[in-house]
């Protein structure tokens, strides 16, 4: 299903708030009770939100949102996010960028680097370092999943493997509070694991909507990682704890 740019807004609004109102929604959106019922319809149908009485709630278990709908989800956010990281990354350095909506902004925000090498198992990542030609772009092999161009399987990991990079850029499906990386496919845990270890440094970029969802494979913790970029400061127990696990937060402007 393509949603279109008020249902997005919807389903942005469910996951920061953990429910939507009908009658607010018409509000905000400035359409008829009528037109918000028949999104949230649409949207219960496509298996994105369950239907409470006068709104609707975010549907719990293991389906993710789809990922054009992610990839219109706070693109100005992740966009200061990805220009917040790609500072960080200093010309004549190597990287892994795993899959993701943020890290193919990331990517985006690289392609003025010079003398850069890339590892990346995101055919979107590829295709954006395209355009930067000091970017040495080794794309890994494995099983293609049509609907992000993500490469994942025991050939992307063992392709991974034969690397030692500077920078991992990661992102994630969710962000507990405990400060665990969640993800729905543990094909791609067990990629993304790789590219951790992999890495001098390892970075996580997500934005604030990641925080407090659910995903039943965990990847790593905050305390394996150097720097997490983000939109929004972290919950305070979060907070002191990455400050104890020498963990940087980046809130990017």
């Amino acid at each position: 299903m393509a949603l279109n740019f008020r249902q997005t807004g919807i389903l942005e609004i469910a996951r920061q708030e953990g429910r939507v109102v009908v009658e607010d929604l018409a509000h905000r959106f400035e359409v008829t009770l009528q037109t918000i019922r028949r999104d949230l319809t649409e949207l219960s149908e496509a298996g994105h939100l369950d239907r409470v009485h006068g709104g609707a709630v975010p549907r719990t278990g293991v389906a993710n949102i789809g990922y054009e709908a992610r990839r219109k989800m706070n693109e100005a956010a992740k966009t200061a996010i990805a220009r917040a990281c790609a500072a960080m990354i200093p010309d004549n350095s190597s990287m892994i960028l795993n899959l993701g909506t943020t890290t193919e902004a990331v990517a985006r925000e690289l392609v003025n680097h010079r003398n850069i090498t890339v590892v990346t198992n995101n055919m979107n990542v590829a295709n954006s370092l395209v355009a930067n030609p000091g970017c040495e772009i080794m794309v890994a092999g494995g099983a293609l999943r049509r609907s992000d161009g993500g490469l994942v399987g025991e050939l992307t990991t063992q392709f991974i493997e034969q690397f030692k990079v500077d920078f991992a850029i990661i992102g994630t499906s969710a962000l507990d509070r405990d400060g665990d990386l969640l993800d729905f496919d543990l094909a791609e845990v067990r990629v993304s694991r790789a590219i951790i270890r992999q890495a001098r440094q390892s970075f996580l970029v997500t934005d604030h909507t990641k925080l407090g969802r659910s995903a039943p494979a965990r990847i790593a913790s905050l305390s394996e990682l150097d720097a997490v970029f983000t939109d929004q400061a972290l919950p305070d127990n979060l907070m002191a704890a990455c400050e104890g696990w020498g963990t940087q937060v980046v809130v990017a402007e």
